[in-house]
């Protein structure tokens, strides 16, 4: 073993399988990031559609923030700032054409 760590070969082949691994992961927290982007805009709109559609005020947003955090307490980014903050992305953004095809494709996030 200690032949083949010292090889060239085998460092170019390591240098490789990491570049193959550091890309595969800023792949997976790209797709995580999309993903989470679109749930955050799915939810500011129902937030609003919600609110329309049944004449909610704005304790609905304070009671569901506390209704996600009690379901599901191993996540962060309900609270209600942050559902607050959904509820405006969608709202200032939903007529931008361009950015609802798009919005899922920002690479927002840590990438290395």
């Amino acid at each position: 073993m200690e032949k083949i760590s010292t090889d060239r070969n085998y460092a170019d082949f390591l240098v490789e399988i990491k570049s193959r691994i550091d890309q595969s992961r800023i792949k997976a927290i790209r797709s995580i990031n999309k993903e989470l982007i679109k749930l955050y805009w799915h939810i500011g709109k129902a937030i609003i559609e919600k609110q329309n559609q049944f004449g909610w005020g704005k304790s609905v947003v304070e009671l569901l923030s506390n209704d996600l955090r009690r379901m599901y307490p191993e996540v962060s980014g309900f609270s209600a700032r942050n559902l607050w903050d959904m509820r405006r992305l969608y709202e200032e953004y939903k007529d931008y054409l361009f950015l609802r095809q798009a919005v899922a494709e920002i690479p927002w996030g840590q990438t290395s």
